[in-house]
């Protein structure tokens, strides 16, 4: 049984098979051919936050592989508090094939996974995001053709999102920068996991407070929302301090000519990005969207051992 809860679990060449995976089923589903891996098998979806991405996405995702999906929302399962994780994890084992669980603390995800009988997905947590680090990193592949001698900058908060690019960047031999603010750096133990992996591949990791530096040279730019869910008591601070790491024109212009532009949405258009940048040449940003359906595919394909 394989878990997918962060990208640091993986091996470089897992990952790599995972991406492969899912670029074969996005070209199998382009030239209208059948995809049915997953046949009559049932992902349960528990979300203790809501989405758009993620439920249209793996809902889609068991669609198109010959599956179903069950979407189990906020009010039905109260995880830790209506009924113990660990009870929810041995119960829903019982209906379906594979969870994924769309929570505030990553604790909860472990203890599901600890209890479960089937493997359980990370689909989104305080900690790491590896559903949306997967789609971002097959939609590099796509535009850029492979990842050494490229390089990722991330301008914004050091959130979930940012983690698992750096995970992910470090397992590919990507080259990944990030600026932030002071006080809004990732942990130390995200860096020590980084650097780790990357000693594997060569990576460079470097952090900085200045977004022009990072920017500069730069294959991709990334950015977030300044203010993720459940940080809205934050947002007005955050954003009379985040506007130096905006995604801009003044971005754009140091980096490489072909730079692309990446957001994983819902993006606060005037704040982290421009509607110039989001809707100008650069951008990469549906390309992603669309890229959660396919690359999530292959990750419950992988997840299932049904390849």
């Amino acid at each position: 049984m394989t878990n997918f809860l962060t990208l640091a679990d993986l091996t470089s060449d897992e990952m790599h098979d995972i991406l492969d995976l899912a670029i074969n089923i996005k070209e199998a589903w382009q030239a209208g051919e059948e995809t049915p891996y997953l046949k009559n098998k049932v992902l349960g979806m528990i979300f203790q936050k809501p989405s758009l991405r993620t439920r249209v996405s793996f809902d889609v995702a068991m669609l198109q592989l010959g599956g179903n999906a069950l979407y189990l929302s906020p009010n039905e399962i109260q995880l830790g508090k209506r009924e113990s994780v660990a009870d929810v994890a041995r119960v829903i084992s019982r209906y379906v094939d594979i969870v994924m669980a769309r929570v505030f603390g990553h604790y909860d995800l472990v203890e599901l996974a600890e209890y479960a009988s089937v493997p359980v997905i990370n689909a989104l947590s305080d900690y790491a995001h590896p559903c949306q680090g997967m789609a971002d990193f097959m939609t590099i592949l796509e535009k850029r053709g492979g990842f050494e001698g490229q390089t990722l900058a991330y301008l914004g908060d050091g959130n979930n999102v940012s983690t698992s690019l750096l995970f992910g960047a470090a397992l590919l031999g990507m080259d990944f920068t990030i600026a932030t603010p002071k006080g809004y750096e990732l942990h130390p133990a995200v860096w020590d996991m980084g650097r780790s992996l990357a000693a594997e591949t060569g990576a460079q990791l470097v952090a900085t407070h200045d977004p022009i530096a990072a920017a500069t040279n730069a294959d991709v730019l990334y950015t977030d929302a300044w203010a993720s869910m459940g940080q809205e008591e934050e947002a007005a601070k955050r954003r009379r301090i985040f506007p130096p790491y905006r995604i801009d024109e003044s971005k754009l212009a140091p980096a490489k000519d072909d730079v692309i532009v990446m957001h994983c949405l819902p993006a606060h258009r005037g704040e982290e990005i421009t509607n110039a940048v989001a809707d100008g040449p650069h951008s990469a940003l549906f390309d992603q969207a669309e890229n959660r359906l396919h690359s999530e595919k292959a990750i419950l394909v992988w997840c299932l051992d049904a390849a």
